[in-house]
Parts: structure tokens; sequence; C-alpha cells
């Protein structure tokens, strides 16, 4: 294993566990981390419906968060970590930030936009590049998203045996 995946690896971990921190709340559970010369700079997870706030995407929340920290929305040299491959919304935003690398676990296939449902990435209109990485931690990202909706997909199941009419 390179020292560039080893880094990968553990900065992946730190995405998990803030996945982890979205899962302990009821949300979707997807967690992402901003990092600069080796240094979190930023963190979050997804927390549109506890916020209140449709844009709250891991992504976003981790990224204004890095923005924050450094006094500038510009994170030139930084590379992203999600746990799930981003949205059309994450991924334009990604690109307004100005971010180096993105690296990410899990594929999307209904909403990621970087190889899935699309390749956003590569549309000729951008003025900014990122590189990217997949797979990393893919198999526990997957685990943390399976696991997620199929405790959702319990919770509703009992709520209508619960609701029905006798």
């Amino acid at each position: 294993m390179t020292e560039q995946e080893q880094h990968d690896q553990t900065f992946m971990q730190l995405a998990l566990e803030q996945g982890q921190l979205a899962y302990d709340v009821g949300e979707v559970p997807v967690g992402a981390v901003v990092v600069l010369d080796g240094e979190v700079i930023g963190r979050g997870y997804n927390q549109p419906i506890t916020s209140l706030d449709p844009s709250a995407h891991a992504e976003i929340v981790a990224l204004r968060d890095a923005a924050k920290n450094i006094g500038n929305y510009r994170l030139m040299g930084a590379t992203l970590y999600v746990t799930v491959e981003p949205c059309c919304m994450c991924t334009g935003c990604l690109v307004h930030s100005r971010i180096k690398r993105l690296v990410y676990g899990a594929t999307e296939p209904k909403a990621g936009v970087i190889e899935s449902a699309m390749q956003m990435l590569d549309s000729p209109f951008f003025n900014h590049t990122i590189d990217t990485s997949s797979g990393v931690l893919a198999e526990q990202s997957s685990k943390l998203m399976s696991e997620f909706f199929k405790m959702r997909r319990a919770g509703k199941k009992k709520l209508k045996q619960l609701t029905r009419p006798e």
C-alpha cells in the first residue's frame, strides 16, 4: 500500500465516523472531511432533516466548515473525503470551492454524478478540474448505508402494522 493510499484510508475512516453521526440522528449516513496539508480543516455529515436545510449534505457542511476555519471559500490544494459518491449539487459546490481532489467510498447508482448516473466532472464547460479516486473503504461505506436503509424499512413496516385498521 502506498503512502497516499494509507492517508486516504485514514481520512476516509474519519469521514465514516461523521457518517455514523448522521446515522445516529436518523439522517442518511453520509460523512465527509476536508483535508489540507495533512490536517482536517472541515467536517460534516448529512443533516438536511435535522437542520431543515435541503442543501445540508455532508460535503457542503464540510466545505462550509473548512471555509470558515481557513477564512476563504476557495479551498485550493484541499482534498474532500466523502463516504458516498457526490450528487450534482455537491459536485457543483466542489468545483466552485476549487477543491483539488475528491476521494469517495461507495458509488451511488441513483444520484452519484462522478461515475454512476452521469460523469458531471467530464463536462467541458467547468473552469476547474478535480482529481478523483473512488472505492476507498467502499465496503464499510456501503454497509453503513445498507444498515441504515434496512433499519428504516423495518421501522416503516412496523409503523404500517401499528396503524392498519382492523
